[in-house]
């Protein structure tokens, strides 16, 4: 009798210790938003990719113009002639590409760029969570606005004010 009442008190215990895992939810996008230096952060890199793309354009409209060029005056020019320019032309537009790539692909200057000026707010952002479930003693932070859904999360554990007050940010 003694041991299935210690068993019993045992397993009660580590039932009600599962469920006495503490956690909290915050929304990331929203701290982000309300942030002023994260708000500059995006106008500049809108500013510089639309700078960059305007850059790309000016280059595949020079490709096209000389495709024009070389299509309109084609019937007269010599097969080397015709050759030289056809070689000039793919050479115009893979540097455009190039430059596209380099500029908005993967790892890109777009890329390095929000990198130097995003990452710096998100690692506060981090650093006001961590500090924030340590001092609460939360077992968990979830984020409601990324890829973790939640389908139901009560206001009341939704600290993302409490983060933004961390960082400084009134609202």
């Amino acid at each position: 009798m003694k041991r299935i009442l210690i068993t019993m008190i045992l397993v009660l215990g580590a039932f009600g210790g599962a469920f006495a895992q503490r956690y909290c939810v915050i929304d990331t996008k929203y701290i982000l938003e309300s942030i002023p230096d994260y708000k500059d952060a995006q106008k500049k890199l809108d500013a510089v990719a639309e700078q960059w793309q305007k850059e790309i354009d000016a280059k595949f409209q020079e490709v096209d113009k000389m495709y024009k060029s070389y299509q309109a005056e084609s019937v007269m020019l010599t097969d080397d002639l015709k050759r030289k320019r056809e070689d000039e032309i793919i050479a115009r537009e893979k540097e455009a590409k190039d430059l596209q790539k380099k500029r908005f692909g993967y790892e890109g200057d777009l890329f390095k760029k929000r990198e130097e000026l995003v990452k710096p707010i998100q690692d506060k952002i981090y650093n006001a969570v961590q500090k924030l479930a340590a001092s609460r003693m939360y077992d968990f932070v979830l984020d409601k606005s990324g890829g973790i859904t939640v389908i139901f999360a009560d206001p009341k554990l939704d600290k993302s004010e409490e983060i933004l007050k961390a960082l400084g940010v009134k609202k």
